[in-house]
């Protein structure tokens, strides 16, 4: 395989994570011994450098040689067990710092010490014997070149729709024709990559044509077609809130009453299920209510799912020319059209003709090239042996896997982790970040940065090469192109999982270190086979804990009392397993949201010295939290309580001073008065949710909030009787930046003098009155927010 891995080899972070992370020798010391230590560790960092020497040409070859990708996955697995020891021993050091018995020093010494060492030694020779196998595999060391991941611009945005003029005419002109029509379903059918997404949401976004509609919404179906699922998405995208209906007929009561006598365009984007009876079901709301000149639209690959659709038109789009192709390319890379170099035009043109006519291949590479144009490196891009690699068995396009091998070894384990996500996943930014930060996958911050703006500037970068792009649903939401997703998947291997992509077999490999289980499809078979696996990292529970094929609240007791280097774990039945949770001593990640029948957290949970996120939305009869969390969870960074309305107590002494991000949103009495904060000198980012507060009308309250010096962000929202905010109350927020105002319907005043001078973004959604008067530069208004640099009102 020629030439060098540009980016740097996949596995070379989960390496460096080791060496960077784990190999402390105090820490080991301290556990296992000096000398003893000393050893183990001097022998394990040479077998790892060995190791990383060969991991780029491995992951080039792995493509064309099972052997060698056998080969990665065999040292894949190894780190990751290198770094589940490596963990315990850091773990256990600081437990042995704490306490002042020297027997329990003893005990574990005694006791565990040798066992630890003998699992540790079976690592490293296990890394030491894949080392040798580098000649029988052909395996040698080949340079990686340098591959920035710092976003080269902040100002990517999507670009024009090349090639489509007459595709937009004829479907304006199909939209025209059957405006008479109670309701118009037609389908854009094509290959993937082909740009159905994109001219779907050019019309969607068309302010002329959707002149005239009552209501939109756009909607992710994917894969798997369930009618209740995907309408009562539709019905989150109409109203832009939730939905907690479950069952069919409300469901379809609810979209009926708000499709009725509106004049509806609804896209319902990635479609594969041809099931003609489900479809009959899910489109009966939509051809009784809405008026004339409605619309549905969907995107599919598959003709025969444009057939299942009763009265559906479809229209086939075609791949593009090359030279539109190329435009696409062109504009992508910052190509000067006028007086492009013509060497780099014509290696450019070459480049585009192995894109196939296909736009996201185009545009993927163009972005790849958009800040180097050197004519050496385009070259390589065109040379590559990538581009011989079969589509047809693995469903993935050249042009993505060379952008892919383009990135560095940690955006790279930024972007496979995606693979753990259904598709059509739609992200949220700081919560795929926070996943990212637990999971040590981000590299150290440097020039004064912390870790979150670390991984900010990775999904910036990812999103700059269009590995995600903006929903269409919310405007903080993130997706991932299907053909991108597949590519996630590929190269996450059996490390990563989620069940919908496991198929009838229902089988998690031993090896699995992340896993995303939808408990709306599971069955006590699948459960049977998580249970096998021992090393998760990662498990999330979503979707219906009452399963009628599966005892899952038991089956989940079994598997955490199994899995004990859990760092992330999602799920909402606490009491099977509340006994269970303080044992988990490697969990950094604990979402208990949407648990609605719990009145008290185990105070085991203080037991969690690594616990650094602790998600509690949703948990409507929690009264309190556990007493001793100030001292007992020092690394807690990230603490959700919205929608809590129960807890009138918090903890004694107040909640751990290391608290950078709170979500709040607990009863009326503690949201009135905010002097329990007074010790959160680190937080920087606030959330204050007053549902179910109907009594404050004014906020906050004279004197009830706090010095925090380190805030930047503060968010109040869902406030629905909040008719006044009280500036001169922000004033002793001295280093305030951002400014958000939600869904606070009844908001007219802003009392006080001014907002604080610190204040670089003001933002107002769904504040009706507020928004009307900031934008019409009310008097009383806008002399407290023109110094304001960035106002935006919704």
């Amino acid at each position: 395989m020629a030439g060098a891995l540009v980016g740097g080899a996949f596995l070379s972070g989960f390496i460096n994570v080791v060496f960077d992370r784990f190999l402390t020798m105090d820490a080991i010391n301290l556990v296992l011994g000096k000398k003893l230590g000393s050893d183990l560790v001097q022998r394990l960092k040479t077998a790892l450098l060995g190791a990383e020497a060969l991991v780029a040409d491995a992951e080039m070859k792995q493509f064309g040689n099972p052997s060698v990708r056998k080969w990665l996955d065999s040292l894949r697995d190894a780190v990751y067990c290198a770094e589940d020891l490596l963990d315990t021993v850091l773990t256990k050091a600081v437990t042995q710092k704490e306490e002042s018995s020297s027997w329990s020093l003893s005990f574990f010494i005694n006791r565990d010490r040798d066992d630890m060492v003998d699992k540790i030694e079976g690592v490293v020779r296990g890394i030491e014997d894949l080392g040798k196998q580098k000649d029988f595999l052909g395996l040698e060391k080949i340079p990686t070149g340098s591959s920035s991941w710092r976003t080269p611009s902040s100002s990517l945005v999507k670009g024009s729709v090349y090639g489509r003029e007459d595709d937009k005419k004829a479907l304006i002109k199909m939209l025209n024709d059957n405006n008479d029509h109670h309701l118009f379903v037609f389908a854009i059918v094509g290959i993937g990559g082909i740009g159905k997404t994109t001219l779907a949401q050019w019309l969607y976004n068309n302010a002329e044509l959707m002149e005239g509609f009552d209501l939109k919404a756009w909607v992710c179906v994917s894969e798997k077609f369930e009618v209740v699922e995907t309408t009562r998405n539709v019905i989150k995208q109409i109203h832009g809130g939730t939905c907690s209906l479950d069952d069919f007929n409300s469901l379809h009561n609810a979209l009926k009453e708000e499709l009725s006598n509106k004049k509806f365009f609804i896209v319902l984007d990635d479609v594969w299920s041809d099931d003609g009876d489900k479809w009959s079901n899910f489109m009966t709301p939509f051809q009784q209510n809405g008026r004339k000149g409605s619309i549905v639209l969907l995107t599919t690959r598959e003709e025969n799912v444009a057939s299942a659709v009763q009265n559906c038109q479809p229209y086939f789009l075609r791949k593009l020319s090359e030279d539109y192709c190329w435009s696409v390319f062109a504009e992508n890379a910052s190509f000067p059209q006028s007086n492009g170099r013509a060497a780099l035009e014509e290696i450019g043109r070459k480049i585009v003709k192995k894109c196939d006519g296909l736009p996201l291949a185009a545009e993927t590479l163009g972005r790849l090239l958009r800040t180097n144009h050197d004519v050496e490196e385009w070259n390589k891009i065109l040379m590559s042996d990538i581009w011989e690699f079969s589509v047809e068995k693995s469903k993935i396009i050249p042009a993505l896997l060379i952008s892919y091998f383009h990135l560095s070894p940690y955006l790279k384990r930024c972007f496979v982790y995606c693979a753990l996500f259904p598709k059509d996943f739609e992200f949220v930014k700081h919560e795929l970040i926070f996943l990212w930060m637990i999971e040590d996958l981000l590299p150290s911050p440097k020039r004064g940065e912390s870790l979150e703006e670390v991984g900010c500037e990775c999904f910036d970068e990812l999103t700059s090469r269009l590995f995600f792009t903006k929903s269409e649903g919310f405007d903080d939401y993130f997706v991932m192109h299907d053909l991108l997703h597949d590519l996630a998947i590929f190269l996450a291997g059996d490390f990563y999982c989620n069940s919908e992509e496991l198929g009838k077999e229902e089988e998690i490999k031993i090896q699995t270190r992340h896993l995303f289980v939808d408990l709306s499809h599971c069955s006590s078979k699948l459960y049977n086979s998580i249970s096998k696996v021992e090393s998760l990292r990662t498990l999330l529970l979503f979707g219906n804990f009452s399963s009628p094929n599966c005892n899952i609240e038991g089956a989940t007791c079994e598997i955490l009392s199994k899995c004990k280097y859990l760092r992330v774990l999602s799920f909402r039945k606490l009491d099977e397993v509340r006994n269970l949770i303080g044992k988990l001593i490697h969990l950094r990640y604990l979402n208990l949201s949407w648990t609605d029948d719990i009145k008290t957290l185990p105070e085991s949970l203080c037991n969690l010295c690594n616990l650094q996120i602790l998600k509690l939305y949703q948990c409507s009869e929690l009264e309190a939290l556990p007493c001793d969390m100030k001292s007992l969870l020092p690394s807690l960074q990230s603490l959700n309580i919205q929608r809590c309305p129960n807890i009138c107590r918090l903890a004694e002494g107040g909640l751990p001073p290391n608290l950078k991000s709170l979500e709040v949103g607990i009863c009326e009495e503690q949201m009135r008065d905010l002097s329990w904060m007074t010790n959160l000198h680190a937080l920087t980012h606030l959330t204050i949710s007053g549902y179910g507060c109907k009594n404050i009308k004014s906020y906050p309250e004279v004197g009830s909030l706090p010095y925090l010096p380190s805030l930047t962000t503060l968010k109040i929202c869902f406030f629905d009787n909040l008719e006044t905010l009280e500036c001169n109350e922000l004033l002793r927020l001295t280093s305030l930046q951002q400014l958000h105002i939600d869904w606070c319907p009844k908001l007219e005043n802003m009392e006080g003098e001014k907002l604080p001078p610190s204040l670089l973004l003001l933002q107002l959604r769904w504040c009706g009155l507020l928004g009307e008067q900031c934008k019409n530069k009310h008097q009383l208004i806008w002399p407290k927010i023109s110094n304001i640099p960035g106002c935006v009102y919704f």
